[in-house]
């Protein structure tokens, strides 16, 4: 079962699914999650690669799919952190009845580029190989989080205690199957996903800052919302502020609650 972060009784309301970024786990979220948690049924899980979930291969659609059997049959709403938004992006494409929100942080719908993804792609590549011949889990987080992306977190804040619960050869994996150079372009698909959906990005993340308006731009029920004094990770910087920001989303998704379809109605 997912393990479940918490949860305030409540007669009707959507669950919160927590789809976590690349070497995280469900247990990466925080203090974030804590908050969310405060007032809502929050459940992360582990995706293919990472955590309980090492020994899991597919791709991003595989993914989706995995996410929306663990989930079942309740409304939620499906909160992706990059690598996680990613997926959530492509669970959105699913179609499924029962989602009632998506929340995007720090995620993109690929890259158009055919050279720049293949570049990409090979140096994902080239990670999972180093990873799983060259270095030790220890020394690849290391380097990871020296990024440009992570190079605000504190060692608290980037959760490295819950990074070390993976294992490289499932990581290995995931950046092989799962990584953004893998990734079929989603940009022109957009328009497809119907839900009500919150883009969330960094004010320090230029890159994401100019990715999150061009989701906004596409994804016709969207908002975007711009976490002040944070990078790529916003909601590990500034927990508090970005609960807030996802809380007045769910707030507005009151009128969309509706009843439960039956199993296996229109998956797309």
């Amino acid at each position: 079962m997912p393990p479940h972060l918490g949860a305030t009784e409540r007669e009707q309301g959507p669950t919160i699914v927590l789809l976590h970024g690349f070497t995280h786990t469900a247990q990466s979220w925080g203090p974030f999650a804590s908050r969310l948690a405060e007032h809502h049924q929050v459940v992360a899980l582990d995706l293919p690669g990472h955590g309980s979930a090492a020994d899991v291969t597919t791709d991003l659609w595989g993914a989706a799919d995995r996410v929306l059997d663990q989930v079942g049959d309740q409304p939620f709403v499906a909160l992706g952190y990059s690598m996680g938004g990613r997926v959530a992006l492509h669970l959105a494409l699913r179609q499924p009845p029962r989602l009632r929100g998506l929340v995007l942080i720090g995620a993109t719908a690929g890259i158009e580029d055919d050279a720049e993804r293949a570049d990409r792609l090979e140096a994902d590549t080239w990670r999972a190989g180093r990873l799983e011949a060259e270095l030790d889990l220890d020394e690849f987080l290391a380097e990871w989080l020296a990024g440009p992306l992570f190079a605000n977190l504190s060692p608290e804040q980037s959760q490295l205690a819950a990074r070390q619960q993976n294992r490289p050869a499932g990581l290995a994996a995931s950046l092989r199957l799962m990584g953004t150079g893998a990734q079929t372009p989603l940009w022109d698909r957009l328009a497809e996903i119907s839900v009500p959906t919150l883009v969330l990005v960094g004010s320090h993340d230029v890159k994401f800052t100019r990715i999150g308006r061009r989701l906004k731009q596409g994804i016709p029920r969207s908002r975007l919302v711009t976490i002040g004094r944070s990078g790529h990770a916003c909601h590990l910087e500034h927990p508090r502020s970005t609960a807030l920001a996802v809380e007045a989303f769910l707030a507005s998704l009151t009128d969309d609650l509706r009843p439960v379809p039956p199993r296996g109605a229109v998956r797309g």
